[in-house]
């Protein structure tokens, strides 16, 4: 078995993996999972506790997991796929991960959640908003899942709320290059970069920031007409071009509570000098 860990990160992927870096620079004990085999030894060179892990019916290893979450702090970052069965799958993962970690010793849940939470209130959106959110809207089921570690008394949670996540190898200007009659074009972009992720993770884990939920979304929000555009040129790819709509439909994320709890400054407050 290996030692406990202060944190286990679930997920080392785009923005799993950079942030156990981070903590481990940090002088963090830190255990991370991935999917894949060959990037066991990639986790391990970088001084992270390596676990395979497969939060699949049938396939998960319940002593690896044991393992992995012994452990004081667990972030989870899982991307919902929430398309294919309308999240009935990423719910059941969650709910396998849920069981083991009654087990656990974990006392403290960082959940990477999702601005997708929210309806198109075509107004600015704060964390309250989800009180909007019906069974019938696409963002439900990521809010179930958000409730299903908030709700327990076992253990404190706290939900970051990401805008769409761009910076380093992710490109927003590669999203809409070429296309034509693109809708909502006069609506804002909600976007965040990596490096404010993982720093607004750090900050949280640091200055024990549990029991909260926060929107992590840059500060600017210019119109998507002006910023795909000019993201796609940036690329030397050929720029999206909008339609003109009597109507936008659209919701503006508030960051106010983020930046004046912690408090945080971000590194990368508007998107259009992301590129």
């Amino acid at each position: 078995m290996s030692p406990k860990a202060d944190i286990s990160i679930l997920g080392c992927g785009w923005l799993g993996l950079p942030l156990a870096e981070a903590l481990v620079k940090a002088g963090k004990t830190v255990k991370g999972s991935t999917t894949s085999p060959a990037k066991l030894d990639l986790l391990a060179q970088k001084g992270i506790i390596p676990s395979l892990i497969d939060l699949q019916p049938g396939q998960v290893d319940e002593a690896v997991l044991a393992d992995f979450l012994e452990a004081d702090c667990l972030v989870l970052n899982i991307p919902p796929r929430l398309r294919a069965d309308n999240g009935a799958g990423y719910l059941q993962q969650l709910q396998l991960l849920l069981k083991a970690l009654l087990d656990a010793p974990v006392k403290k849940v960082l959940f990477a959640s999702s601005t997708s939470v929210y309806n198109d209130l075509n107004r600015m959106v704060t964390e309250e908003d989800t009180a909007l959110t019906k069974p019938t809207d696409p963002g439900y089921t990521l809010l179930q899942a958000e409730n299903l570690f908030r709700e327990r008394e076992e253990w404190l949670t706290t939900i970051v709320r990401f805008a769409g996540l761009v910076g380093e190898d992710r490109s927003p200007g590669r999203f809409m290059a070429g296309k034509t009659g693109v809708a909502n074009g006069d609506a804002p972009v909600n976007l965040i970069h990596r490096e404010d992720c993982i720093a607004i993770l750090t900050r949280i884990i640091e200055q024990e920031k549990w029991g909260q939920v926060y929107n992590a979304c840059a500060d600017e929000h210019p119109m998507r007409k002006d910023f795909y555009p000019a993201a796609a040129l940036a690329l030397g790819l050929e720029p999206p071009t909008f339609q003109v709509m009597d109507k936008t439909n659209f919701k503006l994320i508030s960051n106010q509570k983020l930046k004046e709890d912690l408090p945080y400054l971000f590194h990368h407050p508007n998107p259009i000098q992301f590129f």
